[in-house]
C-alpha cells in the first residue's frame, strides 16, 4: 500500500524502509450495532376485549392500562386490541341518532391516542391501538393507530367499509396502503372487513411485511367464519404471521353493537416449520383474556427461499400481475 521510510533504524539491507501490505478478506463480517438489531423471534400479545359498561372515560382507559400492564410483563414486543374497544362510551349517547352518537364517540379518539402513546413508551412496548372512529373533514373514518415504544406514531383508515358501517354511521373509506417500519421488522394493519380483499395484504407482502395484524369486530359466529378464514389463507398466500384480536360481550345500551363474537387467534403459514393446521394459538371463544405468542422472523426467510411451496416467488408475473394505484 505505501513505503514507510525510516521504520527500521540501522538496518542496512532494508535501507530503514519497510513496505506496507494490505488485501481484503472476504471473511469479514462487520459488527451489528445492538441498538439496531432486529429481533429474529417477535412476541406478540393480543387483548379478546369484554364490551361492558363505563361510566367513565378514565374507567375505559384504566381497563386499557390493565391489558397493557399485564402484557408487557410478559416482554411482548407488540399489543393488539379490537376494532371500535372503546364502544361503550357510547351508551351516553344513545338517546342520539346512530349516525350522530358515533360522531360523539369519535370526540374520545384523540385524548385515547395521547394515553396510548404514554403507555407504549412507559410499559415499552408497540401498541395497535384497535380502531376507533375519527371526523376527518367532516368525513367519519375508521381508524387504527400505532405507537411504537420509541414515542413515534403512526395511523391507518379502513379502506373497505362494511354495508353496515356506511348505512348505520355513515363511515367512509380510506385510500393509503402502508406498511410499517418498527423495531421488529416490518407490518401491516388492515381493519376487519379489509382482510377479506386478498389484494391489500398482498401489496404489504411485496413491500416486505412479516406480520399483519387485523383488530376486528363481528356479532355472529359467520360473520367471525369470514375474519377467520380469510386470515387463515392470507398467511399461506403471503408467507407471513397473522394476528386477529376482537371482542366479546354484549351491549345492551348502545344501538349497533349489541353483541359480539370472537376467538382471538395467530395464524401462520402452513408448512413444516409451522403448526400443521397453521393455528400457532387461539383463545377460548366469547370470553375476556389475553394470547400471548412468540413468532419467528427466520422461519419466514427460510420459507420464502425454499419452502415446500412458494407462494410469492412462483407467481407468474408473466401472465398477471397487481399493482397500486396511487
Amino acid at each position: 500500500k505505501k513505503i514507510l521510510k525510516g521504520y527500521l533504524p540501522g538496518d542496512d539491507q532494508s535501507k530503514e524502509y519497510a513496505t506496507l501490505l494490505e488485501w481484503a478478506n472476504i471473511y469479514y463480517e462487520p459488527d451489528e450495532k445492538l441498538i439496531n438489531l432486529q429481533k429474529p423471534i417477535v412476541r406478540l400479545g393480543l387483548v379478546q376485549w369484554q364490551m361492558r359498561s363505563h361510566n367513565s372515560f378514565e374507567s375505559l382507559v384504566d381497563q386499557v392500562e390493565f391489558f397493557v400492564d399485564a402484557v408487557s410483563n410478559y416482554e411482548a414486543d407488540f399489543l393488539l386490541f379490537p376494532e371500535f374497544f372503546n364502544a361503550p362510551l357510547m351508551a351516553q349517547f344513545n338517546h342520539l341518532g346512530e349516525a350522530e352518537a358515533i360522531r360523539k364517540l369519535a370526540g374520545f379518539t384523540e385524548p385515547l391516542l395521547e394515553r396510548f402513546k404514554e403507555f407504549a413508551v412507559s410499559y415499552n412496548i408497540n401498541i395497535i391501538t384497535g380502531s376507533m372512529p375519527l371526523v376527518v373533514d367532516d368525513n367519519l373514518k375508521n381508524v387504527t393507530y400505532l405507537c411504537r415504544r420509541d414515542g413515534s406514531h403512526d395511523h391507518y383508515f379502513k379502506i373497505h367499509i362494511t354495508p353496515a358501517e356506511r348505512s348505520a354511521w355513515g363511515v367512509t373509506g380510506g385510500d393509503e396502503i402502508k406498511v410499517f417500519d418498527t423495531d421488529c421488522g416490518k407490518i401491516g394493519i388492515v381493519i376487519c372487513y379489509d382482510v377479506e380483499f386478498p389484494e391489500l395484504p398482498r401489496l404489504m407482502a411485496d413491500k416486505g411485511m412479516n406480520i399483519l395484524f387485523v383488530p376486528f369486530l363481528t356479532d355472529t359466529q359467520n360473520g367471525y367464519m369470514r375474519v377467520r378464514n380469510c386470515s387463515m389463507a392470507r398467511a399461506i398466500e403471503n408467507e407471513c404471521y397473522v394476528a386477529i384480536a376482537g371482542s366479546v360481550g354484549n351491549l345492551p345500551r348502545v344501538r349497533n353493537m349489541d353483541i359480539q363474537y370472537a376467538q382471538s387467534a395467530v395464524f401462520t403459514p402452513s408448512d413444516f416449520p409451522f403448526p400443521t393446521n397453521g393455528v400457532k394459538a387461539e383463545t377460548t371463544p366469547n370470553t375476556e383474556m389475553t394470547l400471548i405468542v412468540d413468532v419467528d422472523l427466520d422461519s419466514l426467510k427460510e420459507l420464502h427461499a425454499g419452502g415446500s411451496v412458494r407462494t410469492m416467488l412462483d407467481r407468474r408475473n408473466d401472465l398477471y400481475q397487481l399493482k397500486e394505484i396511487k
